[in-house]
């Protein structure tokens, strides 16, 4: 049972929670007495309190230090790969981008994205979650920072006929890392992300999804605006490509780094039902099982299916508690492509 105080979830502590627990089991007691290392005399319940206290702290600081980096990243992704090449960003970036470009203005794109975004964090702060939307805000103001006092470099020539290519793949990895990043430390890079973040707890579906959707109307602003500055057909459809080519790259990077609304079925084949379903419950509080009765092909021995539905995210947790509990079981995970809408993703922020 959770300490009472205690405001992490199981999918947040769960390993640490059974470290602690299973530490103070191995704790030899004398006369009584509950021997606690952080705080000699205490009793059992709170040195345990204690130590869920200070492993919150850590998670927390650690969390602040990858928001920190991810912003830091991102505009290394903006300032040196992909505003040097050109291609239209997604979402209120792709606005702020396309009329920096049209009016040859860098500052211009720095203030422009620094206004949208905080439009947007405020939307976050109301319907999403206001730690969520904090450390959106910080990353927000990291990358502004970054890119108004970081140097100028140029790492290639940004012509199609050069290095383009390298030029928008690189950016788009990088912008993808940046992302996946600040979600899993419930935070964002801002723009779409936000309103990724909104619908993909409602519609349960990638992030990473959204911001093909984000992309369309942003790039078809941008290359409009090309258009009527150079007038020049094929340097728009050119433009086109390698921006699609930034999208598509950025999305998959953050799809497969960030697997929280990416969701897969865990089936477990044991003699232990009733070991392996406590084993579920506790793992993730918010999760259930069904079971099914079977029987082995060969053996003809009595065995039982239990089956559960879970994030990619708590997948390795859960399959490291089911192995603990049934060494000799058997289990096998396959990806799901659509799900119920009452199924429960616990909130980013």
């Amino acid at each position: 049972m959770r300490p009472r105080g205690a405001r992490l979830t199981t999918s947040s502590i769960g390993p640490v929670k059974d470290f602690l627990v299973q530490s103070k089991r191995k704790v030899p007691e004398r006369s009584g007495a509950f021997l606690c290392l952080r705080h000699p005399g205490a009793s059992q319940g709170s040195c345990f309190e204690a130590d869920i206290a200070h492993f919150q702290g850590v998670r927390k600081l650690l969390d602040y230090l990858q928001i920190i980096g991810a912003g830091l990243i991102y505009a290394c992704a903006l300032k040196y790969f992909v505003l040097p090449s050109k291609v239209i960003l997604t979402g209120t970036e792709g606005i702020a981008t396309a009329l920096s470009y049209y009016f040859e203005s860098y500052h211009l794109f720095i203030g422009l994205y620094l206004i949208f975004q905080l439009i947007l964090v405020s939307f976050a702060w109301v319907k999403i979650g206001r730690i969520f939307a904090a450390r959106s805000l910080l990353v927000v103001i990291v990358v502004v920072s970054a890119l108004t006092f970081f140097p100028e470099f140029s790492f290639a020539q940004p012509e199609p006929q050069n290095e383009r290519i390298i030029l928008v793949i690189f950016g788009g990895l990088l912008a993808g890392v940046a992302k996946a990043i600040a979600f899993r430390s419930r935070g964002s890079t801002g723009d779409e992300d936000i309103l990724g973040a909104f619908f993909a707890m409602k519609f349960l579906k990638p992030v990473g999804s959204i911001a093909v959707i984000a992309a369309c109307v942003s790039t078809s602003f941008g290359l409009g605006l090309e258009y009527l500055k150079n007038s020049n057909f094929e340097a728009v459809i050119n433009t086109l490509m390698y921006t699609s080519i930034y999208i598509f790259v950025s999305a998959e990077t953050l799809n497969n780094l960030y697997r929280k609304f990416k969701i897969t079925m865990l089936a477990i084949v044991t003699k232990k039902k009733e070991k392996v379903g406590a084993a579920i419950n506790q793992a993730f509080e918010h999760r259930t099982y069904t079971t099914q009765e079977a029987f082995g092909g060969r053996s003809g021995d009595g065995l039982w299916l239990v089956k559960t539905i879970v994030t990619q995210e708590e997948l390795p947790h859960l399959l490291e508690v089911v192995e603990e509990v049934d060494p000799e079981g058997f289990y096998y995970h396959q990806d799901i492509e659509g799900i119920s809408r009452r199924y429960y993703i616990s909130p980013i922020g």
